[in-house]
């Protein structure tokens, strides 16, 4: 078996030699392309992570467990959601510290969406992964990848993240690279699984920060290759996502404030899809969206001062820290007291309000919510009894 030999790299990963893996998208039987039929995308973020998104400690069901993560992404499942993702990170003993231990246990998210494969049948599944980290390689995660999109039937995404804390990269022996270095990296180890997958033939990269050498990957993805997705919202990011993406996970430039957010996505989610447009490809953006609602406003306002009340002030304090150390482009505006709840942005409100600001958010060109919750597997069930019928009457969900 010949080579198709690949040498030449851009900032943007590898330049057009050989074969590119095309992207699930443009299979129409694919399950990516039977989601993005959907007039709105909707995930549920796991909370994989003891203290889920909201360092308070207002009793809650909320739960790290992979036993807790399987019912709520099976619940999920039934009631129609497109896909789950679980949160990447890597913290020290005791978390962020309070009487929560904030964050201190947290599942692996490639592994535990390994696990949810084989207990899943529709849903995608979405792991996030710091490919920077250590000694990954792109002939392993090549490999990895298309063996979970094999068991999934072509559900298996991956998301891939950069990593923006100093101390994160330190517990692997290594030191933090600049912001729009690790960008440049991700897209040559990008490049590199995109070939691997599509390739039909052994694959030589001589690349600048990793190479291959005869190299193949069996088996092939289902539908040229799994689900790319990453996190951004710095230009640096725009560029990545542009050239790689199929789902870009985005935040809000003006915080936390649903009405705050509103009218400054536009222009920001139009910069990203111009982006794409330019390279010929198209990108779909989804944004994660805290809701908290009850039957009617009084009683979500009311769970929502409760949740504040029971702050885990010193949770908070070091969680913010840990932020503003890193050199993050996508959390700026975001204001200390809006991390007591979480999520990118907050919605809280009866189910006809929480409606009428994800119609506003559809509005603004993005194209699908990564839902999180306070108290998870309850708030999760009241969502699909009371909110997801108003989300198909306004044409949102079919």
């Amino acid at each position: 078996m010949s080579a198709v030999t690949l040498h030449s790299v851009s900032s943007a990963g590898l330049e057009d030699v050989g074969v590119r893996a095309r992207s699930p998208a443009d299979f129409p039987d694919s399950p990516l392309a039977r989601v993005l039929r959907q007039p709105f995308l909707l995930g549920l973020f796991l909370p994989i992570q003891n203290g889920g998104w909201s360092p308070s400690t207002l009793p809650r069901t909320t739960d790290w467990s992979f036993d807790y993560n399987v019912a709520l992404t099976r619940k999920a499942e039934e009631l129609g959601f497109d896909l789950v993702f679980g949160l990447a990170q890597w913290i020290g003993k005791g978390g962020y510290g309070g009487e929560l231990r904030y964050r201190e246990t947290t599942l692996d998210p490639f592994v535990t969406v390994a696990a949810l494969s084989s207990v899943t049948s529709r849903i995608l599944l979405i792991s996030t992964i710091h490919i920077l980290y250590g000694p990954w390689h792109p002939l392993h995660l090549a490999k990895f990848a298309a063996s979970l999109d094999h068991i999934s039937k072509g559900r298996f995404g991956l998301n891939v993240v950069t990593g923006y804390a100093p101390r994160e990269p330190r517990m692997f022996g290594m030191t933090q690279i600049e912001h729009d270095e690790r960008y440049t990296r991700s897209a040559e180890f990008a490049g590199m699984l995109e070939r691997l997958w599509g390739a039909s033939e052994n694959v030589t990269v001589d690349g600048r920060y990793w190479r291959l050498e005869e190299a193949y990957v069996t088996p092939k993805p289902a539908y040229g290759r799994p689900i790319l997705v990453n996190a951004t919202g710095s230009p640096a990011g725009f560029a990545y996502a542009a050239a790689h993406s199929d789902l870009a996970f985005v935040t809000s430039p003006a915080g936390a404030d649903i009405d705050a957010a509103i009218p400054a996505l536009p222009d920001h989610i139009g910069a990203l899809k111009a982006q794409a447009r330019a390279v010929g490809r198209e990108i779909r953006t989804i944004i994660n969206p805290m809701i908290v609602c009850r039957p009617t406003e009084k009683e979500a306002r009311d769970y929502h001062a409760a949740i504040l009340a029971h702050a885990d002030a010193d949770a908070v304090r070091n969680f913010v820290a840990h932020h503003a150390a890193g050199d993050s482009r996508a959390w700026t505006n975001h204001r200390a007291d809006h991390r007591v709840l979480g999520g990118n942005v907050q919605i809280i409100g009866s189910p006809e309000q929480v409606v009428e600001k994800l119609v506003a958010l559809k509005a603004t060109g993005i194209d699908g919510a990564q839902l999180t919750f306070f108290d998870f597997a309850p708030d999760l069930a009241f969502f699909g009894e009371a909110v997801l019928p108003l989300l198909k009457q306004a044409g949102l969900r079919l």
